[in-house]
């Protein structure tokens, strides 16, 4: 008989389900469905899950045929080359922590290797062989951050799957719309009907769409129903502006700073004053400006700050959040969130018109000079200002690594990312060069891939001094993974001097040597490696 099955007298479709909870919790807390408690609840658990489990695998009988699945839609991408999909295979069969531990060796880690194959394979423009997508989606559903990449290269196929199986429902989730097709942007009339009519998801894919094309006509179809919107909705819809933010947003921004929705009104001043010529940011210019002052009266001009007494409801309604974190006094809370919405160029008319340099190298009084650069920061990173972001940075060779704006590396990682990828990279390599490495790890993570030669040079610069003065080997293993990733894979012919096993100071750890050449050797066996992937994906465009 050609029809499908079902389970024969088939329980409930959350019996399994009970019978995972009841173990998980014990038996003492949970009975099991059809147990007894007592002491011999345990062992009927056993019982029942081992016969659920036949039933699961075997218990079924012939039912009405269902109707065949919608064949899988035509994937019209260029074919992987045959080379390149057998190194896709390897790269997916390989799994996490499958070394057991331990000292990984001279091998390299296939799993690391994927996001960058990816990456690789979504420029050239490829489609993947199609018995590798259950594999390709298994790897996505275990680690979020292939997701995007992933999912881009199995293409149209992955949403006809996820749907016939439920452990692969991210995609689903993972794809503007849910998979679903959008109505063509000319035809007024369709537009409207999913905009009224469609899941959440649909609308959300709509609404971008219309946003990249048409910034201001996907403003006004929102406004169309906002009224409307569930609150956690309108917070997803406002986020959609951020794409192709402009002046002419400010008017429906505005009337959002009223909106019923705490979340609403921060997400809406965040977006204004990202506007540095926008009312809001006006306002908040007027606030911060009431709170810094220069001082003249003594041998050098000082910036002097009165932070704010009390938060009224005017700074409430533009955005600003009354109630302090714990820790942190009212009035610094405050007076950082007025600092950080407020337009830098405000900072020159107000300080003597000095530039970003100067003003940051002003001493401030009683304290605040943390405060005040640290809002700066935020500013500077909110209004993409490279400027700020430069005289916040300060020189990479300055003998404090914390800089003279930045309160941490997390603030110097952000202010970084304002900056283009050739100047992020030559500045991280000239505080690698003055500071090492144990304090650029984070910085390393904002700089493009591969890395810039001047940065890969500095890396392996650094890691070379620390091996040749003895120093702990395993805490350079977090910037060799790096490296490893993110060098240059045409670097790795410099590095054959590297791959002896140097002699050992006296006041070395034991085995450091053979362990810096086992890293040294895995460095350049996985840029060999990437080098191959490379090539066998082909030249992109080709």
């Amino acid at each position: 008989m050609n029809s499908p099955s079902v389970p024969v007298d088939s329980p409930a479709p959350s019996a399994w389900e009970e019978l995972v909870t009841a173990a998980l919790l014990g038996t003492e807390r949970r009975t099991p469905p059809g147990c007894p408690p007592g002491r011999e609840a345990p062992v009927a658990l056993l019982d029942a899950a081992a016969v659920e489990t036949v039933r699961r695998r075997a218990g079924l009988r012939p039912a009405r045929a269902a109707d065949r699945p919608q064949p899988a839609p035509e994937d019209a991408r260029p074919a992987l080359p045959a080379a390149a999909a057998r190194r896709l295979a390897m790269l997916l069969a390989d799994r996490p922590g499958a070394g057991g531990g331990g000292r990984r060796g001279t091998a390299p880690d296939l799993v690391e290797l994927l996001p960058e194959w990816l990456a690789r394979a979504n420029e050239r423009g490829l489609a993947p062989p199609p018995e590798v997508l259950p594999a390709l989606l298994d790897a996505a559903r275990g680690r979020t951050d292939l997701r995007p990449t992933a999912l881009t290269f199995a293409g149209p196929r992955a949403v006809w799957l996820a749907r016939l199986n439920p452990d692969w429902r991210f995609a689903l989730r993972a794809t503007p719309g849910g998979g679903a097709a959008l109505p063509h942007l000319d035809d007024p009339a369709k537009v409207q009907q999913l905009w009224q009519e469609g899941l959440f998801a649909e609308r959300v894919a709509l609404l971008s769409a219309i946003r990249a094309r048409e910034p201001e006509a996907a403003r006004e179809l929102l406004v169309t129903t906002w009224a409307t919107e569930r609150a956690e909705d309108r917070l997803m819809f406002l986020d959609s502006l951020r794409m192709g933010l402009g002046a002419q947003d400010e008017p429906f921004l505005e009337q959002a700073l009223a909106d019923r929705s705490r979340n609403v009104r921060a997400t809406a001043a965040e977006l204004l004053s990202a506007l540095p010529g926008s009312a809001l940011a006006g306002r908040m210019a007027v606030r911060a400006g009431a709170c810094v002052a220069l001082d003249h009266t003594g041998e050098a001009p000082t910036i002097t700050v009165e932070a704010p007494h009390e938060c009224d409801a005017g700074m409430e309604r533009d955005g600003v959040v009354a109630k302090a974190p714990a820790g942190r006094g009212e009035r610094s809370w405050w007076f950082g969130q007025l600092v950080e919405a407020t337009p830098l160029d405000t900072w020159a008319r107000r300080l003597g018109r000095r530039t970003p340099e100067e003003i940051v190298a002003l001493p401030v009084t009683d304290d605040w000079r943390a405060e005040l650069h640290a809002a700066w920061c935020r500013a500077a990173v909110r209004q993409r200002d490279a400027e700020w972001a430069r005289a916040l940075l300060g020189s990479p060779s300055a003998p404090e690594a914390g800089g003279p704006g930045a309160v941490s590396l997390a603030e110097r990682a952000k202010l970084l990312g304002t900056l283009s990828s050739d100047e992020r990279a030559g500045w991280v390599a000239g505080f690698i060069a003055m500071h090492g490495l144990s304090e650029a790890f984070q910085l390393l993570g904002v700089c493009a891939v591969p890395w810039a030669a001047p940065l890969g040079r500095a890396v392996v610069d650094a890691l070379n001094i620390a091996r040749d003065a003895g120093s702990y080997p395993w805490s350079f293993s977090g910037v060799m993974g790096l490296a490893e990733r993110c060098l240059d894979p045409a670097e790795a012919r410099r590095l054959d001097g590297l791959l002896a096993v140097p002699d050992e100071p006296e006041d070395a750890s034991p085995g450091a040597g053979g362990y810096w050449a086992e890293a040294f050797q895995r460095l350049v066996t996985t840029l060999r490696l990437r080098a191959a992937m490379i090539e066998e994906l082909g030249t992109p465009g080709a």
